[in-house]
């Protein structure tokens, strides 16, 4: 499989591009403001876009989406309930093929009502579920619990070794394990959603506390 992540701009943003290496048909996953570098990256490749797509329906991850697609005859896909809505909607469990590589999707509402991430071999594109010690920003009422359950009932039930490859440069390397995240992460460490919520209120004072930038 060739996988490459890519730093796109923006607020530290990063695409991603997923490809088999036999057929060479490729996915790429919020490729937003850089198409030069994105469509660069992926001619050095010889490999042909088969699908563009958004992890959820914010700006920052879908602006380009279209018009990527537009350019290499690939369909965009987002989630069915997506208000950045492709060629291709998707639920949970749906998988792409791509060349041979099947990547299956993963709905983790939350962050927001659409947010997927997107499991290619032992390689989960997290999105902003899911951060390198931190997870994605929601309410402290019902985005949180959804963000709850998304993080521990689907993502912590993966196995450990699966790398996670954020949408954000967030944490303080660019990717970790979900094994890592299980054991490091403070809000994955949290015994109760109560606890989870409590954190989100005071995560400015964690920070501060922690020398967590």
């Amino acid at each position: 499989m060739i996988f490459e992540q890519i730093a796109v701009g923006g607020d530290r943003n990063f695409g991603y591009l997923v490809g088999d290496e036999e057929s060479k048909k490729a996915l790429l996953v919020d490729p937003s403001y850089n198409q030069k570098k994105v469509l660069s990256l992926v001619s050095d490749h010889g490999l042909e876009v088969v699908y563009v797509a958004n992890t959820h329906g914010h700006y920052d991850h879908s602006k380009l989406s279209k018009r990527i697609a537009s350019a290499t005859g690939a369909q965009v896909v987002a989630h069915v309930c997506s208000a950045a809505r492709g060629q291709l909607g998707v639920d949970d469990g749906h998988v792409l093929q791509v060349g041979s590589l099947q990547v299956k999707v993963i709905h983790t509402p939350g962050h927001t009502a659409d947010s997927i991430c997107l499991l290619a071999e032992d390689k989960l594109i997290s999105g902003d579920t899911l951060f390198v010690g931190k997870v994605g920003g929601t309410d402290f009422g019902a985005g949180a619990r959804a963000e709850y359950e998304s993080l521990f009932g689907k993502l912590l039930k993966l196995d450990e070794a699966v790398e996670v490859w954020p949408g954000h440069d967030y944490g303080v390397r660019p990717s970790s394990t979900i094994g890592e995240e299980r054991r490091e992460n403070p809000f994955l460490l949290c015994g109760s959603f109560e606890e989870f919520v409590d954190l989100k209120r005071n995560w400015t004072q964690y920070k501060r506390e922690h020398g967590i930038k």
